[in-house]
């Protein structure tokens, strides 16, 4: 028995971009309790070459809902990421859940061996089929972001812990 694509995709989307909204939650109310500016949060780096939180957040959510709009052969929306505050990345995460949710899982079927071609950056255009796709690109990608806000928040004093990163995960 195999996994589906929606099954391996969409539910784990869902559940990150819940928990992604959770440390955020977190964060206003750590910048609130603390009396911390909050855009000492959202413009926060670990690197001074790293994107800052809010440009985490944006990808974060651009890889969601590449990730379901490609694998599903749909549209995928193109949000201006302008995003300056916590409030404002949180409703960009509920934003870029509705668009998740709005997809019909039957639009998935065959998507594993669908042709997907990125131009990531400034590399070359690069193929996959879509479960290559998803396991080794959108995915990998898609965790990194998520993670690297967890981490910027982790380092600017917000408490968080490991039930905070997996707050979305169902049971």
């Amino acid at each position: 028995m195999s996994i589906s694509l929606y099954a391996s995709s969409v539910p784990v989307i869902k559940q990150m971009l819940a928990s992604l909204d959770h440390l955020l939650a977190k964060a206003e109310a750590h910048a609130a309790a603390t009396q911390t500016n909050p855009a000492d949060l959202t413009t926060a780096r670990l690197f001074e070459d790293m994107f800052p939180l809010t440009r985490q957040v944006q990808i974060a959510c651009d890889f969601a809902k590449a990730m379901a709009g490609r694998l599903s052969s749909s549209e995928v929306p193109r949000f201006d990421d302008t995003e300056q505050t916590l409030a404002e990345l949180r409703a960009l995460i509920a934003k870029t859940l509705a668009y998740v949710n709005s997809i019909e899982p039957s639009r998935f079927e065959g998507g594993e061996q669908r042709e997907i071609v990125i131009r990531p950056g400034t590399e070359h255009e690069r193929k996959f089929n879509g479960q290559a796709y998803l396991l080794n690109y959108a995915m990998p990608q898609f965790y990194f972001h998520i993670t690297t806000t967890y981490d910027i928040l982790r380092h600017k004093g917000v408490p968080l812990g490991k039930k905070d990163f997996l707050a979305g995960a169902a049971g």
